[in-house]
């Protein structure tokens, strides 16, 4: 049990590793139905037919209940049609959907905040029938052939829809989904040799490609403007070989003395593989003026920003301006375990999205030499992942181990909540110091950090002549 404010409240940290009712067994029927498409559903065995119910059962007391039951049978026969896989795909997210509220309730109880009832409106016009028609027969396609019987062929076959979705900004969410997917299918053809098959990522994107697919499934989301004070909390840099993305999570207090809530803002940019490290502020800084304030520790007044259901900010800095300087720990230690979640959207009610702000305060780090850090909190060990801390800050694995308090992201992660942390309050010299992840979001003076962004500058620099010279000829 760890102090949630500066009242004496507690968080109910216990609670994090308590079970919940029914998780099992929802979790147990979604991995029967991932194994059914291992093999594919063009001549199904008796096995998968076990797999098939097993999905059906777990959603018989549902609306769901005939629409799966029945494409159930069908697929066990070898007769399923586009409608029955959509309803298959529809059980499996509404699964996975029950396994993220039931955790999100328990990180409500554990932190004291309220539960959120809501949910984020679905639906949307129409658009794009026929290219949406055709990736949906592609992922029929795969489901019939399942993970073992994909080769370059089948897979190709999602190159001229993703074309053809890709100019199209309202299609662009399906289209970067099913790119991402069929190319890492591609990379794993043919699927006979595979030793290891990743049964439950693949059986995820499956499903919600599928779904993004149908009529509706696509809309922009609506908003309402946001004027108050943002409280940074801290900042989860996302990295990958061609693109970056720095998400800032905050508080957000609205001017109009309403509850106080957890809001996100996201900026993103492509990168060439040669910017890593400190350099990759270079690439995002210039896109929102929010991560200069994070890295001076200030506020920013928002006046009339759009906000959506869910949480994130549309940021447009001609409607932030800097504050005053803001403490994360102090935010954390105040205001955190008054504020409100934002709701989910329907398709993004998934296990993996959740990563809820939390201050943890008064635990014993512990990292045995062969297993993962971990900060013993009222007789349990709550595991730190202290990988996802980026090289484009001072934030290290022995920052981490070396704290007395931590402002980080709840996550579940391979059945179990774990941490991740975005900064650290240690002792430096007797002197208690925080160290942040998104410290040198606005510059450094960090001798690394420099040289990061130095090294960044002249790749940037020697990339641009080449473009500009490429463009010329």
């Amino acid at each position: 049990m760890v102090p949630a404010d500066a009242e004496g409240g507690l968080m109910r940290t216990d609670l994090l590793f308590d079970p919940i009712d029914g998780l099992d067994e929802a979790l147990a029927a979604v991995d029967a139905f991932d194994g059914v498409l291992v093999a594919g559903l063009l001549r199904p065995q008796p096995t998968q037919a076990a797999g098939l119910a097993a999905l059906a059962d777990a959603v018989a007391g549902t609306p769901l209940a005939s629409r799966v039951a029945e494409a159930a049978d069908k697929a066990a026969a070898g007769a399923a049609g586009e409608d029955h896989f959509v309803a298959l795909a529809a059980a499996r997210v509404a699964l996975m959907g029950s396994v993220h509220d039931a955790l999100t309730d328990r990180v409500a109880d554990a932190t004291g905040r309220p539960h959120t009832e809501e949910s984020a409106p679905a639906g949307g016009e129409e658009h794009a029938a026929n290219v949406l028609s055709a990736a949906r027969a592609w992922l029929c396609d795969l489901a019939r052939a399942g993970w073992r019987g994909i080769d370059h062929e089948l897979v190709a076959g999602a190159a001229p829809v993703v074309s053809a979705m890709l100019p199209d900004l309202r299609l662009r969410r399906p289209a970067l989904l099913l790119d991402g997917f069929a190319a890492e299918l591609a990379a794993s053809c043919p699927g006979a040799t595979l030793e290891r098959i990743p049964e439950r990522r693949w059986a995820d994107l499956w499903s919600r490609a599928l779904l993004l697919t149908l009529p509706g499934a696509l809309r922009a989301p609506a908003t309402t403007p946001a004027t108050g004070r943002l409280l940074p909390l801290g900042v989860d840099v996302q990295e990958h070989a061609t693109a970056v993305q720095a998400q800032v999570h905050a508080v957000f207090e609205p001017a109009d003395g309403t509850a106080p809530r957890l809001v996100r803002a996201s900026a993103s940019a492509p990168k060439p593989d040669t910017v890593v490290g400190a350099g990759l502020w270079q690439l995002l800084r210039p896109r929102m003026n929010l991560l200069t304030a994070v890295g001076e520790g200030r506020s920013m007044d928002l006046d009339a920003m759009p906000v959506t259901a869910e949480g994130d900010l549309v940021w447009d800095d001609e409607r932030a301006r800097p504050g005053e300087a803001a403490d994360p720990f102090a935010t954390a230690r105040v205001i955190l375990a008054t504020t409100t979640a934002p709701a989910t959207a329907p398709l993004d009610r998934h296990p993996a999205r959740i990563a809820v702000p939390v201050l943890l305060e008064g635990y014993e780090p512990e990292q045995p030499d062969d297993g993962p850090l971990t900060f013993a909190l009222a007789g349990h060990r709550l595991t730190v992942d202290t990988d996802r801390a980026p090289a484009a800050g001072p934030l290290t694995p022995e920052a981490v181990a070396a704290s007395g308090a931590c402002v980080g992201l709840l996550r579940w992660d391979a059945g179990e909540f774990v941490l991740q942390p975005l900064a650290v309050e240690t002792t430096v010299r007797k002197k208690t110091v925080a160290v942040h992840a998104g410290a040198w979001a606005g510059g450094t003076t960090d001798k690394a950090g420099a040289r990061a962004e130095k090294a960044a500058t002249d790749s940037v620099a020697v990339l641009r002549e080449r473009a500009g010279r490429l463009l010329r000829t």
